[in-house]
């Protein structure tokens, strides 16, 4: 595995790859839901550029940059033995330079939700992504659905900007209890760990309402809120029956939506969704 840290060594290195690449952009601290993307992209491509780069514009001034966990060494040892054939691990500097004043702005799909929640962090997003498939040319770039929003957007930006990149979405990978894979579990409270399976059995129950036929979005808001109550140490932030393009909320689920919720626990913020498809009224 060649690893490099500018984008001239990236570019050089890029060039020599052989034939279609897959890329997998990540912020570090890997776990087995990035090991499923970059299996995902190496089964499907030649050759596998992954990135390691915490994004500082994504994260608003009262949240954890400084504190978000980071272990180069572990991240390139399981890189390498993924298969990965090129790693760019670039520094802020190196991303962002001196004077830089261009960012790039997807308008209200970045500001509901996690956007409403975190004001600016999908400018960040949209920022980064873009500038690494400039950098990266890749064929595919790989994401998981756990970022459901994150998806909707990355999908639109390539859609807007006309970008020769086809996103590939990921099934989202779980803990035996249903809790998805994130950096950010490990902030966790041995009694909020044991109560952050509420997540997965809040969207599982709304899932569960929308097959036996439920068309009424605010009645599945209110099983999840229902589900949620039983994490006592946990304040939902949000939970949304939402369009799953535009992100537009529903009254009424005649449509492919997107359910998500978002809970803050005292150590750590959680989000996770859930695709639901529309079903026949059994009315």
């Amino acid at each position: 595995m060649i690893v490099v840290r500018t984008v001239a060594e990236l570019r050089e290195a890029r060039a020599a790859l052989p034939g279609s690449v897959g890329f997998v952009p990540t912020m570090g601290a890997l776990h087995e839901g990035h090991a499923s993307l970059v299996t995902a992209a190496r089964g499907e491509s030649a050759s596998v550029v992954a990135s390691v780069f915490v994004n500082p514009t994504q994260f608003g001034p009262t949240e954890d940059f400084t504190r978000y966990p980071r272990n180069e060494s572990a991240d390139l040892a399981m890189l390498e033995s993924l298969g990965v054939d090129l790693a760019f691990l670039p520094s802020v500097r190196e991303m962002y330079r001196a004077g830089a004043t261009t960012f790039v702005d997807i308008g209200r799909l970045g500001e509901v939700l996690e956007g409403a929640a975190r004001p600016g962090h999908f400018r960040g997003v949209a920022t980064v992504v873009t500038k690494l498939f400039s950098i990266v040319q890749p064929d595919r770039a790989y994401f998981g659905q756990k970022d459901g929003q994150q998806s909707v957007v990355v999908r639109r930006l390539v859609r807007d900007l006309a970008l020769p990149v086809a996103i590939v979405i990921c099934r989202t990978v779980r803990e035996p209890d249903g809790l998805a894979l994130s950096s950010r579990n490990r902030y966790l409270t041995p009694e909020e760990r044991a109560q952050a399976p509420a997540l997965y059995r809040a969207l599982k129950t709304a899932a569960k309402a929308a097959t036996g036929g439920e068309r009424s979005a605010d009645k599945l808001r209110s099983l999840m809120l229902d589900a949620l109550a039983l994490a006592t140490l946990g304040k939902p932030d949000y939970v949304s029956i939402a369009d799953a393009e535009t992100l537009e909320e529903l009254s009424v689920l005649d449509r492919p939506a997107l359910a998500s919720l978002a809970v803050r626990f005292p150590s750590a913020r959680l989000i996770d969704c859930q695709p639901l498809e529309r079903q026949p009224n059994n009315q």
